[in-house]
């Protein structure tokens, strides 16, 4: 393993990963399927190397949002199940093709273009197709246009038709139901022509937990994965992942009327001792003002006007603070630790942003 060279940092707990992945699993059953979504670096957690642990504990499959981000993990992973759940342009669908990465579509064309490549390259390619509920985003519109054109796509003689799957917009219950039954609608139809699915899916974190009879045969967690809870049963119970931490790199003692940072927006009240940390906006930290880092188990608020690369944080009530400390930036939410979720509520904001 490379030495880290900077005291800035993400720690990753993989048997709190391992504990939350084999939990879900527990949940679901042997009969429900798994594609544990890990886009965007798996929520800033670091996709290829907890790709392992997510997999050996009991995901059937890999999702993430764009290419780039399946070959990563493909570059890594000769033999996982690798699926884009986002869109990828015409002009890349070889890399699909020819890395054996099951592609999400909505539209006939793409899939004749998919099919056109696998033979080509001599392959069956996966696909599972994306049915517009009502969240509005990406998916084939609810009509009968659209069965008629999923139906089509069977046809085609190098395409794998594994699943299909819609996303809830989780307005309500009612809006759910009717998401839920669109997505049941359809299915019933295209099974009405002979049709069959391997995969049906419909459940993110959230609708895993809370509407258990909609799990149909896969599931797409995410934020649960990495400990992060928004859903409302409060009997599952899953361990946070993430600590965010750095080390205090310098403590000087201030005056009173002595200011912090750009523009003085800080100035000593009294005798302060102040500390700077290696950390800021650059590593993802908000530009947030009434903020606090943990040091010694104690709050340390963050004063002044946060750098790109340094922030400062008044010590003067942990005097037993040294250079050379650990600062927990985010922690679990003991020990006077700020969590994700406590972080995200400061800025009124979703955790997964954080």
């Amino acid at each position: 393993m490379e030495p880290l060279l900077r005291d800035t940092y993400v720690e990753i707990n993989l048997d709190n990963i391992a504990h939350n992945v084999r939990k879900l699993k527990e949940i679901i059953g042997k009969d429900v399927a798994m594609a544990a979504v890990v886009k965007a670096n798996a929520y800033g957690h670091g996709a290829v190397d907890i790709a392992p642990v997510i997999m050996e504990n009991g995901a059937d499959y890999l999702a993430v949002a764009t290419l780039t981000e399946g070959l990563e993990l493909r570059n890594h992973y000769s033999d996982y199940n690798i699926f884009i759940m986002g869109y990828t342009p015409d002009e890349y669908l070889e890399y699909v093709v020819k890395n054996n990465i099951t592609q999400t579509i909505f539209s006939l064309r793409q899939a004749k273009l998919i099919n056109d490549l696998s033979v080509k390259y001599n392959k069956t390619s996966k696909v599972q197709i994306k049915y517009d509920t009502g969240l509005n985003r990406i998916g084939f519109k609810d009509c009968q246009t659209s069965i008629d054109e999923i139906d089509e796509i069977f046809n085609l003689k190098n395409i794998d038709v594994e699943g299909i799957f819609t996303h809830l917009a989780l307005s309500n219950r009612e809006e759910d139901d009717k998401q839920y039954n669109k997505l049941i609608n359809a299915i019933e139809k295209l099974e009405a022509k002979g049709r069959t699915f391997k995969y049906k899916h419909i459940c993110d974190s959230i609708a895993a937990i809370d509407y258990p009879e909609y799990r149909l045969n896969m599931i797409r967690p995410g934020a649960i994965i990495y400990g992060m809870k928004s859903y409302e049963d409060n009997s599952v119970v899953v361990k946070p992942a993430l600590t965010f931490k750095t080390r205090i790199y310098q403590i000087k003692e201030l005056e009173v009327g002595e200011g912090v940072s750009y523009g003085y927006r800080w100035k000593a009240e009294r005798k302060s001792l102040v500390g700077t940390l290696p950390m800021g906006y650059a590593d993802g930290y908000p530009r947030i003002r009434d903020s606090y880092v943990t040091i010694h188990g104690k709050k340390a608020p963050i004063i002044g006007v946060i750098n790109m690369d340094q922030c400062m944080v008044d010590l003067t009530d942990i005097p037993e603070s040294n250079v050379g400390d650990e600062v927990i930036i985010y922690g679990d939410g003991t020990n006077n630790t700020i969590d994700i979720q406590g972080m995200a509520d400061l800025l009124n904001t979703n955790k997964n942003e954080i």
